[in-house]
């Protein structure tokens, strides 16, 4: 089988390259020292977090006690994510910050690490079991792909870690977050189950996801799909016209019928693959576009992450040829 993959240095070098943002602005208000817990006694304890997918995750679970800000809004692209002079006061004003981490918020690690010298800061996947990720680059363990949220499973793990880590700033409220968390995680089971029923609609071999960047490994395990990705781990990386020729390639000698774009990418890539693979005498599809590293605008279907995964469920079903 043809593999399709970036180079691993490339992905790396550019990683690295993105840590550094403002953190000499940062250091001169922030003052290195242990992470005190905030007391927030009888008013609502102030959340920030980075990403719409992970203020989500907290509302569910916060319910009333908790009021929530998200750095980044609908349709943002977290990788290429500065943050704002703003930003730094929300997160250097809140009780509790939650990321994702694994370099997901590229610029902004270092920030993100100087705010956790100052207060209780929660890195989701980086407090899940590495045994349960998906290494980013086989010539290089321990970095892993921080795209969690694909596996409906694997978020129910992120969405325990936001409510140990409420409970531990307002143990007051504990069992408001347990019973929070236990009406969501049963949704999420539900949720999971439904993922499974429609993609089992899909014939095996018509299991190939094809997207802007590699952002759906996860589902790719959890769900028996392939998985390629134009660019890399992050969107930091550019696609080559060697990867657009050998993923071409890949989709005549499968018939693939549908590629896929991504919400928070540009589509000029994969409109660049859907030609090159006319040009081979074969004509796919843009089977639609997938929410990826953001949730949707309000009143669209991925304003929530069960919104999300729904749409992007239906959308891949329908692209791929489940069968009615």
């Amino acid at each position: 089988m043809l593999e399709v993959k970036p180079s691993p240095k490339r992905n790396l070098l550019l990683l690295a390259g993105l840590v550094v943002a403002v953190g000499l602005a940062l250091s001169l208000l922030v003052r290195p020292g242990a992470p005190g817990v905030a007391d927030p006694g009888d008013r609502r304890v102030l959340a920030v977090a980075t990403t719409s997918i992970v203020a989500d995750a907290v509302r569910q679970v916060g319910g009333d006690r908790v009021e929530v800000v998200a750095l980044m809004g609908p349709g943002i692209d977290p990788h290429l994510y500065q943050a704002r002079e703003s930003d730094l006061r929300a997160l250097l004003e809140a009780d509790i910050v939650f990321y994702i981490g694994h370099y997901l918020e590229g610029r902004m690690a270092d920030t993100l690490a100087r705010v956790g010298q100052q207060k209780p800061s929660v890195a989701l996947a980086e407090r899940i079991d590495p045994a349960l990720l998906r290494q980013a680059e086989e010539d290089f363990p321990g970095v892993y792909d921080p795209h969690i949220w694909f596996d409906v499973g694997l978020w129910m793990e992120a969405v325990r870690v936001v409510r140990d880590a409420l409970a531990e700033v307002d143990p007051v409220h504990a069992e408001v977050y347990q019973e929070n968390a236990r009406r969501y995680l049963t949704e999420l089971e539900e949720l999971d189950r439904w993922v499974r029923e429609q993609v089992g609609r899909i014939p095996p071999e018509r299991r190939v996801l094809i997207t802007a960047h590699d952002a759906f490994g996860y589902f790719g395990g959890a769900y028996g799909f392939e998985v390629y990705g134009l660019q890399g781990v992050t969107t930091a990386t550019e696609a080559s016209a060697a990867d657009v020729r050998a993923l071409a390639e890949l989709i005549v000698q499968r018939q693939i019928p549908a590629i896929f774009v991504e919400e928070t990418v540009p589509p000029r890539f994969i409109l660049a693959l859907q030609e090159a693979v006319l040009a081979r005498g074969f004509t796919v599809e843009v089977g639609g576009e997938l929410y990826s590293d953001a949730l949707g605008a309000p009143g669209t279907p991925g304003e929530t992450y069960l919104g999300m995964v729904r749409h992007n469920v239906e959308t891949i079903v329908r692209a791929l040829g489940g069968a009615e």
